[in-house]
């Protein structure tokens, strides 16, 4: 790494002699602001910082005031560091969860200058004209400031650390997990629940977001049956056990979000993900997730060496570093405050224990605390001050279905509330039992309701002897706010550390009429951080509860919402980056549409052929002017397969198709196709296709291609939650069939040269809109449909996928004495617009059956999706839009689709909007211009003229009012 070994002498003045879980056989050296500095495997961030004597880390959001390491978990608000560079660069870490290696390079963040004199910290000499929501107070005038001057300087201030702005090099993933039973948590409630269902044979998946599990007991000599607990999980082969594991979020159906850390541990990932998000199916999911210590309010409060008391214990405990070697303990609880103070005594660390009637009401000290003063007026010269305001249960994952947790007096805090999500089982701490025996037995509790059930068997089997635990929170003490320590102390108390928001702007919040607690969130920020207010929140709600005369449990709590930690974007998108955010997906001819020189377009996710140029061709439309004319004329094929393809089977099959399109299907014969359209709820066209009938109980459906996810997912709800009692099942066949369109007056004679005898395609035993299972080529099973886009005699052929280049390889050959051409997607369009086919332009969502001369396709004779809400008088209004084709009065004009009629004479105004063009094409049938478009009262205005006016192309073509059929209105050619 090129750190060499020169790290500070390797001198780790705050690291203990003995004691904690690093591994002192090795070293390590990692980088803060460019120092190097020793530390052991098993450190984090924090805890080598501190091992190294360092307590200046950060500045704050808003005023830029010095900020130390505040706790030793996922909690900690203030110690957030910029990891890496370049492409491997990640802002706002939180140093209390990141583990070391050699080689790590850390950065403070959000400071102009070194972090040690940051110039921005002048902000905090104007803190009076900077409190809650002086932004919107302040930038009021003049006007033309906003855009010009205090957005940009607003915007350049915003946010702590900063993305690199090259490419990650990181590489994520996603997966799939299930279990009988998930463990959220590997404290011990955690890992005796987790023991209790694996000996029940359930399977099991512990997940533990800390890379060591046992929790508050990690480090703990007097606590060994943790080690002989996860021995046993993790010898059983139905437990899984899985720390670096952050389960962030509760969805619905017992399903859960986890982030899992895989290599952000080690020096040199291999092309191992980084990170991997699951989704985690699981049947009983038992929520042990802690508790979190609160911060207490009083002037001065947010000094780095100002620590919450538990992580001071943790550090010395679990780490074997101490923050400080004099530390005052100011507490709620004075056994907490005194197994701290004998944790830290074993050590020879100074320590001094607050009685009852002493409060610390102000800290002095620059970059570090060096004394506190107490309400006594004795000043006490100290480099640490550990706090504890009581303990809150960890109850966010219980509280994302909109289950609000419920206040309880008897322990000052917020417990999960007692209507949770089917499955869920709260458990320990998180449900605020905290004394060590209660948590074991709640553990077990939990995990046997899991078991009962899912109607398995489990004995309560004897728990573990576990030593009591000194000093461990009880519950019910709380300390909130040192009453009148900001005029005693002279400086502002501070609740959230991060977001600078102090005790005023709580009392200014509510002065100004901010009552309800999400709005007093909003107008000061509070929780509004990386931490999501876990130190913060109750402190909060607490100081307003006390300020309003209210109870906490009035108060209330925001809404909690997913996710419980940070997730990275990078995660969330997996692979789907690059070229794999929108993977490219090839048709069935691709292969040889490129040896035919195709040149391609994006459809939705498919690069379909355009065109196929031929020598001598120098525009693109002579191209398609020649694809045209040649499958009009002889035969053209086109590669259709992109068309959604929906199986539909089951007994009910045809009265599930007979809900969910507005035309009739429900007496459909077997082997014809009928042209079906779908309404959204509202009313509006969502879709249009064709649907065959196979058998009695089997349909083969197809959509367009841009709407073949989004209707499939529309018939899975009707299926699942509207009609769950039909006896229907559906399957994207999109990519299992290949298809081609083999289209023009030739089309059968190049078809029977493959359709294995005795099929008959004459017009008489295979007529327009029939279709049937069959073979080709001597055994090939294939479909076929007599159906056409083009208005031509046209037939559409599927074969299995894998045999897509083998067919249009055979076509190509059997239709070359018959003139046969490819067609692309361009020609395509034309033939469609010569012949009158509405499609994605004209289905836009914004559509009515009326609209698009399509209203006797919704039938009165029975319900479907949409047909109450289509009935609308505004959807059915006489001057509504009528779709109808337009051609240039003058034949040499080219018009353009997004253009707006305008009647002739008449200004071109949005108060003279009569509709808009939706597709245009070159008719080389007609040998000009043609287009469809929506015009109010199309239908009774043909042979008129209006104006067609594109303002943004600067056009403005007269045209004439015409049929949308410009191509055989009567439809003879193909019923032919």
């Amino acid at each position: 790494c090129g750190l060499g070994t020169g790290a500070r002498g390797m001198s780790q003045p705050n690291r203990l002699s003995s004691g904690g879980l690093i591994d002192r056989s090795a070293s390590l050296i990692f980088t803060f602001n460019g120092t190097a500095y020793p530390a052991h495997p098993g450190d984090t961030l924090a805890s080598a910082l501190i091992a190294n004597d360092v307590s200046l880390v950060a500045r704050s959001f808003k005023y830029h005031r010095p900020r130390g390491i505040f706790s030793a978990g996922p909690e900690e608000p203030s110690a957030l560091f910029t990891l890496g560079r370049d492409g491997a660069q990640e802002p706002n870490a939180r140093g209390t969860v990141t583990e070391v290696f050699h080689g790590l390079e850390a950065r403070s963040q959000n400071h102009l200058g070194s972090l040690e004199r940051d110039l921005m910290a002048v902000n905090d000499w104007f803190a009076a004209f900077l409190g809650a929501g002086f932004y919107y107070k302040t930038f009021m005038w003049p006007r033309a400031f906003w855009e010009r001057l205090y957005e940009p300087l607003i915007r350049r201030a915003a946010g702590l650390g900063a993305l690199s702005g090259a490419d990650d090099v990181g590489c994520y993933d996603k997966g799939f997990l299930h279990c009988d039973v998930l463990v959220v948590g590997g404290g011990p409630s955690g890992l005796i629940a987790a023991q209790t269902a694996g000996r029940a044979g359930l399977e099991v998946l512990l997940a533990e977001q800390d890379f060591v599990f046992g929790g508050a007991l990690a480090g703990r000599e007097d606590q060994r049956w943790v080690a002989d607990v996860l021995a046993e999980l993790d010898a059983l082969p139905n437990v899984r056990l899985m720390p670096r594991a952050s389960v962030f979020g509760t969805y619905d159906h017992g399903i859960y979000g986890m982030l899992e850390r895989k290599t952000d541990h080690l020096a040199h990932a291999s092309d191992t993900p980084r990170q991997v998000l699951w989704r985690v199916y699981s049947k009983q999911a038992i929520i042990a997730t802690g508790a979190t210590e609160r911060p207490i309010a009083f002037a001065n409060n947010d000094r780095p060496g100002v620590m919450l008391a538990g992580a001071v214990e943790t550090y010395i405990r679990r780490f074997a570093v101490t923050p400080g070697q004099r530390i005052v303990a100011f507490g709620a609880e004075a056994a907490q405050m005194q197994a701290l103070a004998q944790c830290a005594g074993d050590h020879g660390i100074d320590v001094r224990v607050l009685n009852r009637d002493e409060e610390v009401i102000d800290t002095r000290g620059r970059h570090r605390v060096s004394s506190v003063l107490l309400n006594t007026g004795e000043r006490i010269h100290c480099d640490t001050l550990a706090v504890s305001g009581g303990w809150s249960p960890n109850v966010h994952l219980t509280s994302h279905h909109r289950s609000r947790p419920k206040w309880d007096p008897a322990i000052n805090a917020f417990v999960p509330a007692d209507t949770l999500p089917a499955g869920q089982i709260p458990a320990g701490s998180a449900r605020g039992i905290f004394d060590l025996a209660g948590c074991l037995v709640s553990g077990q509790d939990a995990a046997l309701a899991a078991v009962e059930a899912l109607g398995r068997h489990a004995t309560r089997d004897k728990l573990p002897v576990a030593e009591p635990e000194p000093g461990a929170p009880t519950g019910g003490a709380a300390l909130w706010v040192v009453k009148d320590s900001t005029s005693r102390g002279r400086g502002r108390a501070w609740v959230d550390l991060q977001n600078d928001v102090t005790t005023k702007d709580v009392k200014l919040a509510l002065q100004e009429g901010f009552h309800s607690v999400e709005h007093l969130k909003r107008y000061t920020t509070l929780g509004m951080a990386t931490d999501q207010g876990k130190t913060a929140n109750v402190l909060g709600l607490a100081i307003m509860a006390d300020l309003s005369g209210q109870s906490i449990a009035d108060i209330g709590t925001t809404m909690f919402r997913p996710p419980y930690q940070p997730v990275a974007i990078g995660a969330l998108a997996g692979r789907s980056r690059g070229k794999n955010f929108k993977p490219t997906r090839l048709t069935p001819s691709h292969r040889w549409a490129e040896e035919q020189g195709a040149v391609f377009v994006e459809t939705g996710n498919w690069l379909r052929a355009q065109w196929y140029p031929r020598a001598g061709e120098t525009h693109w439309r002579e191209s398609v002017d020649r694809e045209v004319r040649a499958t009009r004329k002889a035969v053209g094929i086109c590669d259709v397969t992109t068309l959604g393809k929906i199986d539909i089977q089951g007994r009910d099959a045809a009265a599930f198709l007979n809900k969910v399109y507005a035309n009739a299907f429900a007496k459909l014969p077997v082997g014809k196709v009928r042209y079906g359209l779908m309404l959204r709820e509202d009313g509006m066209v969502k879709d249009d296709g064709t649907t065959a009938r196979l058998s009695p109980t089997h349909f083969v459906m197809t959509t367009t291609t841009a709407n073949a996810v989004s209707v499939f997912r529309h018939l899975e709800f009707c299926r699942q939650c509207l009609w769950p009692g039909l006896d229907v099942q559906l399957i994207s066949a999109t990519e299992q069939w290949a298809q081609y369109a083999v289209a023009g007056p030739l089309s059968r004679a190049l078809l029977e040269r493959v359709v294995d005898a005795p099929f008959d395609l004459s017009n008489e035993a295979f007529p327009f809109m029939a279709c049937a299972e069959m073979s080709i080529c001597d055994g090939t099973p294939a479909r076929l449909f007599r159906i056409s886009f083009s208005g031509e005699l046209a037939f559409e052929l599927a074969v299995p996928t894998r045999y897509g280049d083998a067919l249009v390889r055979r076509l190509m050959a059997e239709g070359e004495e018959l003139g046969v051409t490819p067609y692309g997607t361009e020609a395509l369009g034309v033939m469609r617009i010569e012949k009158g086919h509405a499609a994605g332009n004209e289905l836009n969502g914004q559509t009515t059956a009326r609209d698009l001369s399509l209203e006797g396709f919704v039938s009165t004779k029975k319900d479907s999706v949409g047909r109450v809400l289509s009935q609308r008088p505004h959807l059915n209004a006489d001057d509504g839009y009528r779709l109808v084709g337009f051609r240039p009065v003058n034949r040499e004009e080219t018009l353009t689709a997004g253009a707006h009629f305008v009647d002739l004479g008449k200004e071109a105004s949005a108060a003279n909007d009569l509709g808009y063009m939706t597709s245009v094409a070159h008719s080389p049938s007609l040998g000009h211009a043609i287009g469809l478009g929506l015009l109010r009262r199309g239908d009774q205005r043909r042979g008129e003229r209006v104006r067609a006016v594109d303002l943004v192309r600067g056009r403005d073509v007269e045209v004439e009012v015409v049929s949308a059929h410009f191509i055989d209105p009567e439809g003879e050619r193909l019923r032919g």
